[in-house]
């Protein structure tokens, strides 16, 4: 496949811009539209694009963690969320709010939905890392497979 210049400069400039919309859709998820499973859904896309113009090696660059550690983390972190509340006497996916006061920032609202939603950002992404890598990955070794020992190796031998 050839690869276009033009192609891979507007990826290279669009990719960040995608990411950080990405990170406002899941944190303004919770009051606006949006969400974790939004933001995963966009910084899927982003790393659909860098497939687009590189292949797998343009996705592994830009994602450097593999796929399946996005989807572990958010699993554990997800559940955690979810069953923290029966812990402390609540009820499953209850959440809870923090106010804290920081300097120089104000006041800052932190819910338990968040983390949630961080943690299906994550398993989304981590799911779009592992289909790149199953798309991109050649189902049949370059150098071909291995025979199988003492199978034939060339016409002759087989006949």
């Amino acid at each position: 496949m050839r690869r276009s210049m033009v192609l891979e400069s507007v990826v290279r400039v669009v990719f960040p811009s995608a990411m950080v919309l990405a990170l406002y859709l899941l944190f303004a998820g919770h009051n606006q539209p949006g969400g974790g499973f939004v933001g995963g859904l966009v910084a899927g896309a982003a790393f659909a694009l860098r497939y687009a113009t590189g292949g797998l090696d343009e996705v592994r660059r830009a994602g450097r963690v593999p796929g399946r550690y996005f989807v572990g983390t958010g699993l554990f972190l997800a559940c955690v969320t979810s069953i923290a509340p029966l812990l402390l006497g609540g009820e499953l996916l209850e959440s809870g709010k923090i106010k804290l006061h920081p300097p120089l920032l104000g006041e800052i609202k932190l819910s338990s939905v968040l983390a949630f939603d961080v943690g299906v950002f994550l398993v989304v992404v981590g799911l779009v890392l592992m289909m790149f890598g199953a798309f991109g990955e050649p189902a049949v070794p370059e150098d071909g497979p291995d025979p199988a020992p003492g199978a034939a190796t060339s016409r002759s031998e087989k006949r």
